[in-house]
């Protein structure tokens, strides 16, 4: 495939690739407000969901570098917030029955607090994620792709983890509780991102060998995390 590097592919896999990242990052605002018990430890049902956009996101930075992870990671923050505001549009609304108006905003009904949050640790995480994996990428010529992804993963999710639960609610809870929920959520995506190695590696290996393409960021700088 023949494309400028930075410039966004107009293959099906890419696409289909883009479409399950952004997918992923609606559903996982939607159902996070669900709480769930596994295995006696309690955490939003977003973690079955959430950590996939970071795999997706190595994919998409490890085959065609990290201009083009940017680029959707961008595009997913502005279909969220589309999203996010149409749900908010839908609560304003004269709903049939008190009751029923009352289960909408139960549900969908986030405090901008949160919001806030979710859009800021999204953006910082996911950025974070691709620009670390992409400047190890470079370092390490293309070896240890399962270290990689685990490193970058640490940083993007820590970062992530740490500024949505201490903006989202912090002042609300003590601070030993936040740093245990930090930590939990933080472990438990970083496991996930593990677990999930081998299927990383099938996956970047198919879209390397169908796309042509394997992208390297030599000239990568701090300067170039949010813009060109």
């Amino acid at each position: 495939m023949q494309i400028k590097v930075g410039e966004l592919p107009g293959s099906f896999r890419f696409q289909a690739i883009s479409a399950l990242f952004i997918t992923g990052l609606i559903t996982s605002n939607i159902i996070a407000v669900k709480l769930a018990n596994f295995w006696g430890y309690v955490l939003p049902s977003a973690i079955i969901i959430f950590p996939v956009t970071y795999i997706i996101g190595d994919i998409l930075t490890e085959v065609y570098g990290y201009k083009v992870a940017r680029k959707v990671i961008w595009f997913g923050f502005v279909c969220n917030l589309f999203a996010v505001v149409s749900i908010w549009i839908a609560g304003m609304l004269d709903p049939v029955s008190q009751d029923l108006g009352e289960a909408y905003q139960l549900v969908l009904g986030s405090t901008y607090r949160i919001l806030l949050a979710s859009f800021l640790a999204y953006l910082a995480g996911e950025l974070l994620n691709a620009f670390v994996l992409a400047k190890l990428k470079s370092l390490t010529e293309g070896r240890w792709l399962w270290l990689r992804t685990i490193s970058s993963t640490i940083f993007g999710q820590g970062v992530d983890t740490a500024i949505f639960i201490s903006l989202a609610f912090g002042g609300s809870l003590p601070a030993g509780i936040l740093l245990n929920i930090v930590f939990l959520q933080w472990g438990a995506k970083v496991l996930y991102e593990a677990v999930a190695t081998p299927f990383t590696y099938l996956i970047v290996g198919n879209f390397k060998r169908a796309e042509g393409m394997d992208v390297y960021d030599d000239r990568l700088s701090i300067k170039n995390l949010l813009t060109k």
